[in-house]
């Protein structure tokens, strides 16, 4: 079985063309970013290349579709209409398309009330497990043929201020995914489990306490061995920490869309096990970006 997975794709509007008054004051902030930090000019190509990701999974014959979330820049239903544009068909079925959000995506209180990214993608939450869901519909189960289950988790918090964006997954979501990994119903199957915060950095350390995954220890021991996978985004490097006798595969998708850094995984799945992944860069039309295996 095969499994395309990117993340941190982040479609970003025209921020200047946009009322003030009602960007607020978080992405007031956010504008330095995206200005004077680059954010705006390194996305600028953002949708082609997120749509030449969802083409390239069809022609890699994948099973199934992740996004591992930060679909947009902060959270404006613009952003998040680019970004299920770019994905076209593909983001209408989750039998083959599993997306969770990110920190960017629930980045001001209006955006999490009003279930912005549900509005756009709540149907992709559905679970086929739903008894095991234990917060706000997560975790969720994906059936995926006969050998492989995907799982999805929020670790996605509205930050407190611009800057404090760690992760948490929680406790009832935690007992929730030990139910799911022994659940008798998927013995057989490999585990593909999807949060946005990352485990472990490409350094394979443990993130900062105002970026990182807060209980990250707590998921890598429900998931130990070469069944499992967790795949995630959040920090922009694209990596993979093979699976050891205590913890999961790690798969990092890095930011996918980012100019000079696209990219994503194939991760391949045979007989239960994550069998590991290899790295492609999409082909983005007047890009110049290859379609074949690469270093990333």
């Amino acid at each position: 079985m095969r499994f395309v997975h990117c993340s941190d794709v982040h479609i970003t509007a025209d921020y200047f063309a946009q009322s003030f008054l009602r960007l607020g004051w978080r992405r007031w902030v956010a504008l330095a970013e995206l200005t004077v930090g680059g954010r705006a000019r390194a996305y600028r190509r953002a949708p082609e290349t997120l749509a030449a990701i969802a083409r390239a999974a069809r022609e890699h014959s994948a099973d199934h579709f992740i996004l591992s979330g930060d679909l947009t820049a902060y959270a404006l239903d613009s952003e998040f209409q680019g970004a299920r544009t770019a994905l076209g068909e593909l983001a209408e079925d989750r039998r083959r398309c599993t997306i969770i959000p990110g920190n960017h995506d629930v980045y001001t209180p209006g955006s999490h009330r009003s279930r912005r990214f549900e509005r756009y993608f709540g149907h992709l939450l559905e679970s086929d497990l739903p008894e095991h869901c234990r917060e706000d519909g997560f975790p969720f189960v994906r059936l995926v043929g006969e050998g492989a289950a995907v799982v999805g988790l929020r670790s996605a918090r509205v930050p407190p201020v611009p800057g404090i964006s760690s992760g948490l997954i929680g406790p009832a979501q935690l007992e929730g995914l030990e139910a799911v990994a022994k659940d008798p119903r998927l013995a057989g199957r490999a585990l593909l489990v999807v949060v946005h915060h990352a485990p472990l950095t490409h350094r394979g350390k443990a993130d900062s306490r105002t970026h990182g995954l807060r209980d990250a220890e707590a998921l890598c021991r429900l998931l130990p061995g070469p069944r499992h996978a967790v795949l995630h985004g959040h920090i922009h490097h694209r990596y993979h920490h093979p699976a050891t006798a205590e913890r999961p595969h790690i798969f990092g998708a890095g930011s996918s869309t980012m100019a000079g850094r696209e990219g994503y995984w194939v991760i391949e799945v045979s007989d239960g096990q994550v069998l590991g992944g290899e790295k492609h860069v999409p082909q983005v039309p007047g890009g110049g970006c290859d379609t074949g295996p690469g270093r990333l």
